[in-house]
């Protein structure tokens, strides 16, 4: 007996029930799991809050409901306990260890709610001091205020991140396009990057003095070596079909170099400098601690030895911020100034 022309139509329990989709074979990925592929406008403007959002929330869980964590106990009234006093925090295990013993020895014992550590405040108490620490004076005369102190920082980074920039770009760029370059500089550059950059704090300091110069001289030493490394690798990713081309048509080395080399690996070379430029931020805090402690390295030691933990997160939360905001300005520079490249530049 011959098959039926067309197919049943009705319900059918066997494998060949499963229908696929005709624009999608089987065994496809969802979009947003798609290797390399793009999302769509929406889904990528709701991933990039929930980026921010979820730990937000956990910290929100962390310092808002109790049986999530909350360690320690704040005292609200010491009861028969000597030592303890109004206000104090205990852990829970020595909270509970106390107040069996007033309770076999007849004592009041102890009251408390459950908290979490004072190093870890609240997102409601950082968020005030967020605008609270910018209106605060110094504890001490003489001290900076907390804009005063970004302002000294933000200075280091831009002197630091200039000067290692001035050299490292024309460096990388030529060790990225001439062997002979590459020879000279790069095995010595290979060998200072793996050396930390605080390890010459106490040169700096006894060359350039305890002023700003040492500090600008680590941002320098810290992004410069890594910087010609990465520009290097960048410069030499350009296709040698252009190269062969331009050749073709006559350029000579210096044409190749200035009108070839330097346009084709511009604008990927402007993307790392985005890149690097946060590897300064990284080194802040160490180069404002090298001979005059100074900058927003300086405020936050400062208010962690006050224990004002909620000023201390607000100067962290500040440079994120700030760190943020420049890079998203030089990513929107960047699309006005290489606007045949892909969005992400």
């Amino acid at each position: 007996m011959l098959p039926p022309l067309y197919p049943p139509t009705g319900p059918s329990t066997g494998p060949q029930s499963r229908r696929v989709p005709p624009n999608k074979p089987a065994g496809m990925p969802l979009p947003a799991f798609q290797i390399r592929k793009p999302l769509a406008r929406r889904a990528n403007l709701w991933l990039t809050q929930a980026a921010f959002l979820l730990p937000l929330l956990l910290w929100c869980a962390i310092s808002y409901l109790p049986f999530v964590w909350h360690p320690k106990v704040d005292i609200l009234d010491p009861g028969s306990v000597d030592y303890f006093q109004k206000g104090m925090q205990v852990d829970r295990s020595e909270f509970r260890e106390e107040n069996a013993k007033q309770a076999a020895a007849g004592g009041h014992p102890a009251t408390g709610t459950r908290a979490n550590p004072v190093y870890l405040p609240a997102p409601h108490l950082v968020a005030k001091a967020l605008f609270t620490a910018f209106r605060t004076p110094p504890l001490r005369d003489g001290e900076p205020w907390l804009h005063q102190s970004l302002g000294h920082s933000i200075r280091i980074i831009v002197l630091g991140f200039l000067l290692s920039a001035l050299f490292g770009v024309p460096l990388g760029i030529l060790c990225g396009t001439f062997a002979l370059v590459s020879r000279l500089s790069e095995p010595f550059v290979d060998f200072i990057r793996y050396m930390p950059a605080p390890v010459f704090g106490a040169l700096s300091v006894a060359i350039l003095g305890i002023d700003d110069a040492p500090k600008v001289a680590i941002i320098f030493i810290g992004t410069f070596f890594q910087m010609v490394l990465v520009l290097a690798n960048t410069t030499r990713s350009l296709p040698a079909a252009l190269l062969e081309a331009a050749q073709t048509l006559g350029a000579r080395r210096r044409q190749l170099l200035l009108n070839v080399v330097v346009p084709g690996v511009l604008p990927l070379l402007y993307r790392d400098m985005r890149i690097l430029l946060g590897w300064a931020w990284t080194y802040l805090i160490v180069a404002e601690l090298i001979g005059a402690s100074s900058g927003i390295s300086f405020f936050i030691y400062q208010q962690a030895k006050y224990r004002n933990y909620d000023n201390v997160y607000a100067a962290i939360i500040i440079i994120g911020l700030i760190g943020l905001g420049t890079d998203m300005a030089l990513k929107g520079l960047g699309r006005l100034f290489f606007p045949w490249e892909k969005a992400d530049t």
